[in-house]
């Protein structure tokens, strides 16, 4: 299957090395030349070219290709490029229908694909804007400062990442058998282990774990990650059920972390340094929630936080466009006392940074969206495609419990899954027609049409995708 990717930059490029391993027939497409060098190393396919020019895609295979991936930084270069594709694209028997996926940012194209006119004159399949999927990781990510990370799975279920802590010491030097015979209610599910200086592994029941281990476990709902950080090794920091929540920059994105935040529960503080956008905040419908004030006011002036008690929050976020900015703000308020700051960047060298500076949890956009475009080139396996930030070479997929595969009407325990692949999550539809997330407990009946998430090496994707009749 042949993928072309429009654009060799930190996306592009970073989607190119994670389908390295899948046996996709890849090609980058890109007409900056120190670009096409960057992506010179790559085992793919490099044009030097314009992706919103015929003659370039032609020459990249576009007419035999099965997805096109339009992710450079402009939003009308990636429309027009699908648009130019989907018609270069020639549909004949034995070559799939082209898949086009749009990354944008402007959130008024974004609302043209949900009203289904992107489709219609762009020809654009899936859009991806990484937003959204980077608030939920930020917010969910910043209820305790031992996270590393946080991967959002769609209806309250998520990959939580964290270190195996010193206090852990009942777990380590003894099989996963033996240690899961201490817990009357199961031990949190581990779906992938880093070792240093050994390549990451998906355990099993002869698996071995030690203090340090970075481990990635998968829960369902924000009230389980406490308890799973104090099963393996860590003293938690109280986070309260309706957090007080400051957040610099009455900014689009600024405006999505306060419904994110608003919509479980907190109330909700947001400081525009301009009187414009602090107006125009206070005056939508975000604005008129109850459990949001819109102040104007200086975020670096210490008399304004001081004044609006800043050390009674619980929680510092920003939205300004500059991540230097970002960086300011919310070290200023964590030494003012705010326990728990948050970042997203665009600069994901920073991420790893911040957290030496005392900040809980960044989040890098970047990253976002390669696992955002990952989940729609993974289309025909219905559901999402997830790389473990902490844990590299172990991937999430989610496959498709089929007549075919033969697995519905089989208890987790009787589908006999091999070792290497470590199931997640179980999604179904409930009687009300919408998805749920339920444990893979050894008792849990498969069902039809379930959505089963499971982890396993990037190099066994493909053989899970054979035991499922993908």
């Amino acid at each position: 299957m042949r993928v072309i990717i429009g654009g060799a930059g930190r996306v592009g490029i970073a989607l190119a090395k994670a389908m390295a391993n899948e046996k996709y027939d890849l090609v980058v497409v890109d007409n900056d030349s120190r670009a096409v060098a960057n992506a010179q190393s790559l085992d793919c396919l490099v044009v030097n070219g314009n992706i919103t020019n015929r003659e370039t895609l032609l020459e990249a295979g576009i007419q035999n290709a099965s997805v096109f991936i339009a992710a450079t930084p402009s939003d009308e270069t990636n429309l027009i490029a699908c648009s130019i594709a989907e018609h270069a694209h020639e549909s004949k028997e034995g070559v799939d229908r082209l898949t086009s996926i749009c990354r944008l940012r402007t959130s008024s194209y974004v609302n043209e694909f949900k009203a289904g006119h992107l489709h219609e004159w762009a020809k654009v399949d899936h859009v991806v804007n990484p937003l959204h999927g980077a608030i939920l990781r930020l917010n969910a990510g910043l209820r305790s400062t031992e996270l590393e990370e946080v991967i959002p799975f769609g209806e309250e279920a998520y990959v939580i990442e964290f270190d195996i802590g010193q206090s852990a010491v009942n777990l380590v030097g003894r099989p996963l058998r033996e240690v899961r015979e201490d817990f009357v209610h199961g031990l949190p599910n581990i779906v992938g282990v880093k070792r240093d200086g050994e390549r990451s592994f998906v355990p099993n029941d002869d698996s071995v774990l030690q203090i340090g281990d970075r481990i990635a476990v998968s829960v369902i709902g924000l009230d389980k990650f406490n308890p799973a950080l104090i099963t393996f090794g860590h003293e938690i920091s109280y986070f309260p059920e309706h957090p007080h929540v400051i957040i610099v920059g009455a900014s689009p994105i600024g405006t999505k972390m306060a419904e994110d935040w608003l919509k479980h529960g907190a109330s909700v503080t947001v400081l525009e340094r301009e009187l414009h956008l602090a107006n125009k905040l206070a005056g939508s419908k975000t604005g008129g929630h109850l459990n949001i004030d819109v102040i104007h006011g200086d975020h670096l002036d210490r008399s304004v936080l001081e004044e609006i008690s800043i050390d009674q929050f619980d929680v510092a976020v920003s939205a300004l466009g500059d991540d230097h900015a970002n960086i300011a703000a919310v070290l200023l308020m964590s030494d003012l006392g705010v326990p728990h700051t948050g970042l997203m960047l665009h600069d994901a060298d920073l991420v790893k940074v911040t957290q030496r500076m005392g900040i809980s949890f960044a989040v890098d956009r970047h990253r976002v969206a390669v696992n955002n475009i990952l989940s729609h080139v993974h289309r025909s396996l219905s559901g999402h495609y997830a790389l473990l930030a902490e844990v590299p070479n172990v991937v999430g997929i989610t496959l498709k419990i089929t007549e075919r595969a033969k697995f519905a009407g089989k208890k987790v325990a009787d589908a006999q899954f091999p070792d290497w692949m470590r199931p997640a999550f179980i999604k179904r539809r409930n009687l009300a027609g919408e998805w749920e997330s339920i444990e893979p407990k050894p008792d849990q009946l498969l069902l039809e049409n379930d959505r089963m998430v499971l982890f396993c090496l990037k190099e066994k994707v493909s053989e899970a995708q054979k035991r499922f009749k993908v």
